[in-house]
């Protein structure tokens, strides 16, 4: 279809494309709409420009009315366009590119200005901008980055020496728990770092899209703490610590400390008794009647007849311990002789002998006749025979053993359960911490007067006081630590337990404060002992459990 008189024109000035129409008198207007008018666009050449609808009903209109249109913009030609929107953080920009409609395409001269007119100066992606180019479009492409601060690292210390010895029985080449190994001594000489500072980092600034810097935290410093014993600054790294003495690292919550090691080959009249600050070993026996006390760990390679042996950390006795039955000296006095030890107990047998231990003991072969307390737990038997017979065995958590008791029917009394030295423990905890409490009320009133009515109070008290309510504060602290760890000890005993795992006789009595078991007759068979609903009750063990 033709519509005589219809007339595009594209005009390079305002880059318009304009139709104009004149009627032909005597000749029926012809019958047009919109769609045709695009498609006779297109068809000159002029498809890609924008149109303007209105427009182009207008002039559909003034065709089918035979009314003469003298020049109407009805398409135009439009540039791509490049908008920037910045995130409400300045730490990233996006960009959106609208296509070009019979325009000039996008250029990187267009979106360098969108950026310029959102203040985007830092961060742009340039491999971002060439993708942009290379399609000709974008939608919310990212096209710019901040460059988030990384704040400093704290100073930490760092220990260079490995554990002088893990505080549990060590496992062997087979897999299984040797419990007369806990593994051996570490020493270090005089000289020798044992631990080094790592200073504390400033940080790295970050920066917005719009170059605003962002400021870096920096970490906290630490410092070596003063109460460390035999370790000194190294002269050559003021940042190391150094041995200060040959002798025993121990980790402590505070560092590591250098326990010097006294060694000597056996405990004798010759040799004298041993009272010594750090870690003792004798290579051979302990003869009766003599003593050892160390303020670390005591390693025994022989056997201890008759003697007092306390540590401060744990003992080790490779051969047994012989109590003194209540022999007496020359003088007619009881032989003292018992073994106390602040960590772990291990030998491989005891005879009529007292050992108190402050976590755990454990024996390999047999222990009779003997008295043994431990705040954790008592385990008899690994390799050997793993026998309890008579005497008393007394732990919170478990008393474990192969055989409990022996066919004679010899008394063997075992105590489980809450300890009387905990709940003690617990009851002069709470004590000093409502003590603590009530004198730092009484700071809090005196700095709160200061605070209302300054005059009253001279400044050298307001600052005794305010040092006294930091201490107060710390001391609240520890105490309360110190509640929760005995809490869960607390709540752990509750789950006492006694085992035979293969066979128990008759004349075992096993107490748990008021509660109280007496095994009537011999079981040839595994038994557990445990607290349940309010009383003591035995479950025979299946073969090979426990």
């Amino acid at each position: 279809m033709e519509a005589q008189g219809l007339d595009f024109t594209y005009d390079p000035e305002s880059r318009s494309l304009v139709a104009s129409f004149t009627p032909e008198a005597g000749v029926a207007p012809p019958t047009v709409d919109v769609p045709w008018l695009e498609e006779r666009i297109a068809e000159l050449g002029h498809g890609a420009l924008r149109r303007n609808a209105a427009a182009l009903g207008v002039l559909a209109d003034s065709i089918k009315g035979a009314r003469p249109v003298a020049a109407l913009a009805v398409a135009e030609a439009v540039d791509a366009k490049a908008e920037v929107s910045v995130a409400g953080d300045k730490m990233a920009a996006f960009l959106s590119i609208t296509p070009p409609q019979g325009g000039a395409p996008i250029d990187a001269a267009a979106i360098r200005r969108a950026l310029a007119q959102q203040g985007v100066t830092t961060g742009i992606r340039e491999s971002a901008i060439a993708q942009a180019l290379a399609l000709g479009q974008a939608d919310n492409l990212l096209i710019a980055e901040g460059r988030a601060p990384v704040h400093g690292e704290d100073g930490r210390i760092e220990v260079l020496v490995p554990e002088s010895r893990s505080r549990v029985p060590q496992v062997n080449e087979k897999g299984l728990m040797d419990y007369r190994n806990l593994g051996e001594i570490l020493t270090v000489h005089a000289g020798q770092a044992v631990m080094q500072r790592i200073p504390a980092t400033p940080g790295t600034p970050g920066e917005t899209v719009s170059g605003a810097v962002i400021p870096a935290l920096a970490g906290k410093e630490t410092m070596f703490s003063p109460n460390l014993s035999g370790v000194a600054p190294d002269p050559a790294d003021p940042n190391k610590l150094a041995a200060a003495i040959t002798g025993q690292p121990v980790r402590t919550r505070e560092g590591v400390i250098v326990e010097p090691t006294y060694t000597v080959n056996e405990v004798t009249i010759n040799s004298g008794n041993i009272d010594f600050d750090g870690a003792v070993t004798v290579k051979g026996d302990v003869q009766a009647g003599m003593t050892i006390r160390a303020s670390g760990d005591i390693e025994i390679g022989g056997t201890v007849e008759a003697a007092v042996i306390v540590a401060g950390g744990d003992i080790v006795i490779k051969g047994g311990a012989i109590g003194s039955g209540g022999r007496k000296d020359a003088q007619g006095n009881e032989i003292p002789s018992y073994i106390q030890c602040g960590g772990s107990f291990t030998a491989t047998y005891v005879q009529q002998a007292k050992v108190e231990a402050g976590d755990s003991i454990f024996i390999d072969d047999v222990a009779m006749q003997s008295n043994l307390i431990a705040i954790n737990q008592i385990v008899v038997g690994h390799k050997q025979r793993g026998h309890i017979i008579g005497g008393r065995a007394q732990a919170t958590l478990l008393v474990k053993a192969k055989v409990i008791g022996s066919g004679a029917h010899i008394g063997t009394r075992i105590d489980i359960g809450l300890d009387p030295k905990l709940r003690a423990q617990q009851q002069r905890l709470v004590l000093h911490r409502q003590q603590v409490e009530e004198q730092l009320a009484q700071v809090v009133k005196l700095l709160e007067l200061a605070a209302k009515l300054p005059e009253r109070v001279p400044p050298e008290t307001l600052k005794r006081a305010r040092i006294t309510r930091e201490s107060l504060l710390r001391t609240l602290t520890r105490l309360g630590e110190e509640e929760t760890l005995l809490q869960e000890q607390l709540r752990l005993a509750q789950n006492a337990k006694v085992i035979a795992e293969q066979a128990v006789y008759e004349g075992m009595e096993v107490h748990c404060g008021l509660l109280h078991y007496t095994l009537v007759g011999d079981k040839a068979h595994g038994l557990q002992v445990r607290v349940a609903e309010g009383a003591l009750e035995a479950d025979q063990l299946a073969r090979g459990k426990s």
